[in-house]
């Protein structure tokens, strides 16, 4: 059940719990975020809050997925898009550093979150793994566009070097959660990267930064 049809002010009004929303349970995780804490940090009543998440904390979280599913694909734009050049996987790399190192907090949030609903709430869990899929989804598009311009050899796969490549990122934005520090997120970028650029024709080197 979600809330639907509701005004500018509505969805203005609503856009503004999740986004605060998103920020305490950043914080202070899934099981440690009450809807009181949502109510108090926000400034809503609880009617107010269910009128916007009818499916209470379940949708509120699931909104939350989103929201921060939008942020880090926009943040990894304009190359996201095409990812069809080298230059553009240069870019790419920069420009999720720069993301996730001017985040208030180390890590991925969509990680963090199927991480935590996986043993409470499977389906939700389920949910926030499809928006992994998705940014993954991007990479593979990017790597099939590289495959057919010739840019990588004819038998490599778009599908398992994506994946390898997302693999990376989530697991050096674990350890950087961990070690808070971005030097995790930077060496498994350049680790993938010099992977996709084996991959291509001439199996040249590709310099890490």
């Amino acid at each position: 059940m979600t809330a639907t049809r509701l005004t500018a002010k509505g969805a203005a009004t609503r856009d503004r719990i999740v986004s605060a929303a998103a920020d305490l349970v950043l914080a202070r995780g899934v099981g440690g975020t009450s809807l009181d804490d949502v109510r108090a940090g926000t400034l809503t009543s609880k009617s107010q809050l269910f009128h916007y998440f009818p499916g209470g904390k379940s949708e509120l979280v699931l909104a939350i997925a989103e929201l921060q599913m939008q942020r880090v694909l926009q943040a990894q734009q304009p190359y996201l898009r095409t990812l069809d050049t080298w230059a553009d996987w240069d870019g790419w790399r920069d420009a999720l550093l720069a993301h996730y190192a001017a985040q208030p907090h180390w890590g991925c949030p969509i990680g963090t979150l199927v991480s935590e609903l996986v043993g409470t709430d499977p389906a939700a869990a389920a949910t926030v793994v499809g928006h992994l899929n998705r940014w993954r989804g991007h990479l593979r598009d990017g790597l099939v566009r590289m495959r057919d311009g010739g840019l990588l050899r004819p038998d490599a796969d778009p599908e398992c070097l994506a994946l390898a490549v997302f693999a990376s990122v989530q697991g050096g934005l674990l350890l950087t959660q961990a070690l808070r520090s971005i030097e995790p997120l930077s060496a498994a970028l350049d680790a993938a990267l010099t992977a996709l650029h084996a991959a291509a024709p001439d199996g040249h080197a590709y310099a890490t930064r």
